[in-house]
């Protein structure tokens, strides 16, 4: 989380994006390495390069909401990839600092491997 505040990244914690989840409205990026996506990822999750992605990568919609993550609360992908989203326009974008560990350590659901 404090990657996220540093940068200026709204934070959602796990729980709260697993209900977020009930809105089609809402788009998850996992921005982890594809190996790891493949393992275990957030439902509905698309994975993302975090450097080379694109605003063609993204909803159409700018104000669509965005939630990235990564790892954990120790990796900087989740909370750069949401900057960069920003810089694409789109206001909507935060991190979920917790990472796809702080998912699993709240006993969510995944999808993958």
């Amino acid at each position: 989380m404090i990657y996220a505040l540093l940068m200026g990244v709204p934070n959602v914690a796990p729980r709260a994006l697993h209900a977020m989840l009930q809105n089609p409205d809402v788009h998850v990026f996992d921005v982890n390495a594809p190996q790891h996506f493949r393992a275990a990822h957030v439902p509905r999750a698309s994975n993302l390069d975090p450097l080379a992605f694109t605003a063609d990568d993204l909803p159409a919609a700018k104000d669509a909401t965005l939630v990235f993550y990564c790892s954990s609360t120790l990796c900087r992908k989740g909370p750069q990839a949401a900057q960069r989203a920003k810089r694409f326009g789109y206001a909507n974008a935060s991190v979920m600092s917790a990472g796809i560990a702080g998912w699993l350590a709240a006993g969510l659901p995944t999808e993958g491997a």
